[in-house]
């Protein structure tokens, strides 16, 4: 079945292993041109969803499609499509780096001079051109995902699935992922990143799907959390004139911190509302020292939603 949508568009899949329902009801939807998150705890059927967009499993019921085409009807076109890169796939050890991208580039149907080019291309993308002609057993953990992301994009796929991607990266390697998943939605392609680290996905996804007990529980834009009530913590030096300060403008707090930080979080409606409160306080000649929000939009939607537990 084709469809124009270029991104991905699942309705109502379910997929049972024996007794147990990894995914119940998941309506799931990625357009291309975006990064979209997917958010759960553990266990909630994030990477069994992947596995059924890869073409890897099929569901038991619902409909789907990935870049226009049913995985179910040609399950070989949405794998052309699709770049696949879970959280531990592990390197052909005794292969080079430029080895392992040429023989992926060959099972894609690629020429040789293409993948010859194209494996240079991404070890220079992923900063792996010394490890070109070095057996894979010499990479670290951070520069095999570095070599999976690479290994996902050889046949330059109009949709990719990622999962955990950024697991095993140092900070400089992470701020590089989040530019290059960016670039790569600019250019059109479709990005789906399962994560833990929600401050990440802050930085870089369009929007959410949230899923917990292998069902979906919310669907949103970044633009969308933005605008929800945030919780924000501020610090004072002392801390007793704040306090006398949001009690006295009917701001209800909650001591938060510990023996060496203490601070009130409080829950603000709108960025207008939190720049009102700080100039207020201000204005009451009260010492901030910090005032920010507790956590990022993807977050603070997370924990509204209490999927731990539910």
């Amino acid at each position: 079945m084709n469809n124009e949508y270029g991104g991905i568009v699942a309705r109502g899949i379910a997929r049972s292993f024996g007794s147990v329902a990894a995914i119940r009801h998941i309506d799931f939807a990625a357009p291309p041109g975006e990064v979209t998150a997917l958010i759960g705890p553990n266990g909630s059927g994030k990477t069994t969803l992947l596995l059924i967009l890869a073409s890897l499993l099929a569901p038991d019921t619902g409909t789907l499609t990935v870049g226009g085409v049913d995985p179910m009807q040609d399950a070989a076109a949405v794998r052309r499509r699709v770049g696949w890169m879970p959280d531990t796939l592990g390197v052909w050890e005794s292969l080079t780096a430029t080895e392992i991208l040429t023989v992926m580039g060959s099972l894609y149907g690629m020429p040789v001079e293409e993948r010859r080019s194209r494996a240079a291309e991404l070890l220079a993308a992923v900063r792996l051109e010394e490890f070109a002609d070095q057996p894979a057993r010499v990479l670290s953990r951070g520069q095999q995902q570095r070599l999976s992301l690479a290994r996902a994009l050889i046949h330059d796929p109009a949709v990719l699935l990622l999962d955990e991607p950024a697991s095993g990266l140092d900070p400089g390697s992470r701020v590089e992922l989040r530019a290059t998943l960016r670039s790569l939605a600019d250019q059109g392609k479709t990005v789906v990143v399962s994560s833990h680290v929600l401050s990440e996905l802050d930085e870089i996804a369009d929007r959410a799907v949230f899923i917990n007990r292998g069902e979906s529980v919310k669907n949103q834009t970044l633009d969308e959390a933005g605008t929800q009530i945030r919780r924000y913590y501020i610090q004072a030096e002392p801390m007793q004139p704040l306090a006398d300060a949001l009690a006295s403008h009917g701001v209800e707090f909650e001591m938060r911190g510990d023996s060496r930080r203490s601070e009130y979080q409080v829950m603000v409606s709108s960025t207008d509302q939190a720049a009102w409160l700080l100039r207020t306080l201000v204005m009451a000649d009260v010492a901030i020292t910090a005032f920010a929000p507790a956590g990022g939009a993807l977050e603070e939607t997370y924990m509204s939603l209490d999927t731990d537990r539910q």
